[in-house]
């Protein structure tokens, strides 16, 4: 297995301008070896409209959206949106409307003509039932007001400006939320924090070019390879790589826009920063309230959903050579410890390589087979984070439905202080979800002997 290919989709561009006619195949070149595989060409009036149709038309990674910019609404009678609707429906690459929406900061045309224009191309857009490009600038409220009141679930909020309760609010109506290079600024912290408190899987990429150019460029042209800068950023703030944020935010972007350039594939052996986890099964001991398959199968822009358990030539058959590595996790979306076997052989194998040995567990493993499975984990199991989640019984069930009543919590617990006589690094963890002491969590993993991680709820991976 090689380090995966970095894939990025600039999901904001317009290249259609004159800006860019000395030296197109170059920013093309540029941007592909910048990992860039994928571009959304944005429409902002009739003209530019026509032109990212033409481009998206022309080239297979191109997609294009067709729209009437707030500056430009004067131009927006019955005819020119006419021409809209007809754009968008004249090519299967027009993937939303936009980039449309309000400016109150520069108000280059009358507030009340924005608001008339953008409410009929909201209209446009879900009568098409396509998702929408907006442009918000010093008028939050009234963009999302007008947005709920069209009944809008389903778009993204361009070069995001807000902080980060406006972003949330973003979010709870079903809106997708773009960084572009403005993250670099070093005045720009509230965006910075907006991308350290959001879900990534919420998050797009672009670029906006040829406006605002992130640092070392700005003062000059934008372009699509300058995504790169940015996914570096969002993934230094996040703590994870480039590669990682590349594949969430293209998973992002072909949910939203319909391209195809994420890999849906199921993923047996997948990376997560320097690290390879093992998905075996999608089987559990319990169905906790918060887990996030529930919602979908995804961990950081991989697809966990199995349509069968492999087994151990199939298995190592996707974990090839990887390389060097942090560690080597039997974590997928499901008690990798229901299928002992499979890893302690697997294990062995790994071992036998060098390669250091986590699992992420429910503690329910003893229970589940009726015997003390520890022993057999002694020596090919370096690391095992158990997820402990409550300080009582009580709050245990009801959060995760475990199907061994109380012995289920009380099991956790004795497996936890019996760990460490077989695994050398044992830690409980403990979702942040809402109503959980989390400190009664902690002084409980520290009486029974093992470390504690607290893990915030609705970040996986």
């Amino acid at each position: 297995m090689m380090r995966p290919q970095l894939t990025l989709i600039d999901s904001h561009c317009h290249i259609y301008y004159p800006d860019f006619t000395a030296d197109w195949e170059q920013m093309l070149a540029r941007a592909e070896e910048s990992g860039v595989r994928g571009m959304v060409v944005v429409g902002a009036d009739l003209a530019s409209s026509r032109q990212a149709v033409r481009l998206a038309e022309q080239h297979e990674t191109f997609y294009c959206t067709v729209g009437i910019h707030p500056h430009d609404v004067l131009q927006a009678d019955d005819a020119a949106l006419a021409e809209i609707r007809q754009l968008a429906l004249s090519s299967p690459k027009c993937v939303a409307i936009g980039e449309i929406g309000l400016d109150f900061y520069r108000n280059r045309t009358p507030q009340e003509t924005q608001q008339t224009v953008f409410a009929r191309q909201l209209q446009l857009a879900k009568e098409l039932n396509k998702p929408v490009v907006i442009h918000d600038r010093d008028a939050h409220e009234a963009t999302l007001a007008q947005i709920a009141a069209a009944g809008i679930h389903n778009g993204v909020m361009h070069c995001f400006s807000g902080d980060l309760d406006f972003a949330r609010q973003c979010l709870a109506q079903g809106l997708y939320i773009s960084i572009s290079g403005t993250v670099t600024y070093p005045s720009n912290q509230q965006l910075r924090d907006v991308v350290q408190n959001l879900p990534l899987e919420r998050l797009l990429l672009e670029t906006d070019c040829p406006y605002l150019p992130p640092v070392p460029y700005r003062g000059k042209r934008n372009e699509p390879a300058y995504t790169r800068i940015t996914a570096e950023t969002v993934a230094q703030l996040r703590g994870l790589t480039v590669e990682d944020v590349g594949r969430i935010t293209t998973m992002n972007a072909g949910r939203l826009f319909g391209i195809p350039l994420w890999d849906s594939s199921t993923k047996l052996a997948y990376r997560i920063r320097n690290a390879l986890y093992l998905n075996i099964t999608n089987r559990c001991s319990n169905s906790c309230t918060f887990c996030a398959k529930f919602d979908e199968f995804t961990v950081k822009g991989h697809n966990l959903l199995l349509d069968h358990e492999p087994g151990f030539d199939e298995l190592m058959a996707a974990i090839g050579d990887p390389g060097e590595l942090d560690e080597v996790v039997f974590c997928g979306f499901g008690e990798s410890l229901l299928r002992l076997e499979l890893v302690k052989q697997v294990a062995t194998a790994l071992k036998k390589r060098g390669y250091r040995i986590r699992i992420n567990s429910d503690g329910q493993a003893n229970l589940a087979h009726g015997r003390d499975i520890l022993p057999e984990l002694a020596g090919l199991v370096d690391s095992i984070s158990v997820s402990l989640n409550a300080p009582d019984a009580a709050t245990y069930g009801t959060l995760c439905n475990t199907p061994f009543g109380e012995a289920g919590f009380y099991g956790i617990c004795d497996f936890l202080k019996e760990a460490p006589r077989y695994i050398p690094e044992v830690t409980a963890t403990a979702v942040t979800v809402p109503g959980v002491d989390i400190e009664a969590c902690r002084r409980l993993a520290e009486s029974l002997g093992v470390a504690f991680r607290v893990r915030e709820y609705a970040e996986v991976g």
